[in-house]
């Protein structure tokens, strides 16, 4: 929530092309991943906390920091269909993830000739169900569960499927594809278990196996939730790395608690709280002025990455290097046409496309400067599949 940029492709290229040669020698690892040491069992800092485990890290971060990723999705399908309204229900649209997948929707939606509407529910339960109410009272052509639980709105979900109105969520369900209960013509996403795998292996290849953990989740939202309960058990396969804090707190309501909170754990934890991990960058945005008032430097300790979504301030705190170090950002847009892709083959009768996106990591060193993840060549993909 889940949650984008480009290196130079030549030199990006080069240099995880003579690093794949070596993955076997963790010795060549080491020498290929910047500022890492040899993997042996010693660090700069002292001994290793997993040698077997941090060389399998490294080698993982180097694959997913790589950016000049060839289109891998889908190259046929049904030719546009007409005419159709879409609405976009947002879990909020306060949500950098859920906003940007919405731009792409917009943005694609122009593309292939359809109008969509855009409601906001506010992140609030009652909210959801009264915006829910009001997109299927609207009967339109599709409805997008943009980033919430859809058996939160079960009665409303199941109105439309009554209706014959196709849902497709983003981020509405652990797992992307088709679902059945509830009825989902499909659910974008990527696998929420390879963005939680990467987002603990990086803290363990950054740390050399040694760290200090805060781990920062909404465990109102199932899709978080089990986003972060892989993270904390991915880094507890190192033994070196400890898990100092697992706070709860709702997206809607980060802005609040999120400073008040990094507050009360610096105080708690000081230099031993080296990195943070948060199922959504948002949450280093509105951790930053506690840091900053802490006198932390932004360029860290702690050392933060967001598991999503990838939003353009978080793009930002990391080329400037202001309290986020990295972040495993969604192809935002790239999503917001895959919608509307899989809503074209829905009205088609055509299954679903199955396509997943790949992870990503994205740092100062690969991001180039750009201000999100985005993926070369799905728009002439969808363009040419739709005729447009």
């Amino acid at each position: 929530m889940h949650g984008n940029r480009r290196a130079t492709p030549g030199a990006r290229t080069a240099r995880t092309g003579s690093c794949a040669l070596l993955l076997a020698a963790v010795t060549a690892l080491a020498g290929c991943q910047r500022g890492s040491s040899d993997t042996s069992g010693e660090t700069p800092t002292g001994p290793n906390g997993c040698p077997a485990v941090h060389a399998t890290a490294q080698a993982s971060v180097l694959r997913a920091e790589q950016s000049d990723v060839p289109w891998g999705g889908p190259t046929t399908g049904p030719r546009a269909v007409p005419r159709k309204t879409l609405v976009y229900v947002a879990q909020t649209m306060t949500n950098p993830g859920v906003a940007g997948v919405a731009k792409g929707v917009r943005e694609a939606a122009r593309v292939i000739g359809w109008n969509v509407r855009v409601i906001d529910g506010g992140g609030t339960p009652a909210g959801l169900q009264s915006a829910m109410s009001e997109a299927v009272a609207l009967r339109p052509s599709g409805i997008v569960i943009g980033g919430f639980d859809p058996n939160s709105t079960s009665e409303q979900v199941a109105r439309a499927n009554r209706e014959g109105i196709p849902l497709v969520g983003w981020h509405a369900l652990p797992a992307p594809g088709p679902s059945r209960r509830p009825e989902l013509f499909t659910n974008v996403t990527t696998h929420v278990e390879e963005v939680a795998e990467i987002s603990a292996r990086w803290i363990i290849a950054h740390s050399q196996g040694r760290a200090g953990v805060v781990l920062i989740t909404d465990a109102s939202i199932p899709f978080a939730r089990n986003k972060s309960e892989l993270i904390r058990k991915e880094l507890a396969t190192c033994p070196g790395v400890s898990l100092l804090a697992y706070p709860n707190i709702p997206i809607p309501d980060a802005g609040s608690r999120t400073p008040r909170e990094i507050s009360s754990l610096l105080a708690r934890f000081g230099a031993r709280w080296t990195h943070s991990v948060a199922i959504n960058d948002l949450y280093f945005a509105d951790a930053a002025p506690a840091f900053r008032a802490a006198g932390k430097k932004g360029a860290g300790p702690p050392y933060n990455i967001g598991a999503g979504d990838g939003d353009p301030s978080a793009f930002q705190r990391i080329n400037s290097r202001q309290y986020q170090a990295a972040t495993v950002p969604e192809p935002l847009s790239l999503q917001g046409w895959q919608i509307v892709d899989e809503f074209n083959r829905a009205f088609s009768r055509a299954p679903a496309s199955g396509y997943t996106a790949p992870v990503h990591i994205a740092t100062a060193d690969n991001s180039a400067g750009t201000s999100s993840w985005d993926p070369t060549g799905y728009r002439q993909a969808y363009r040419t599949i739709w005729g447009k």
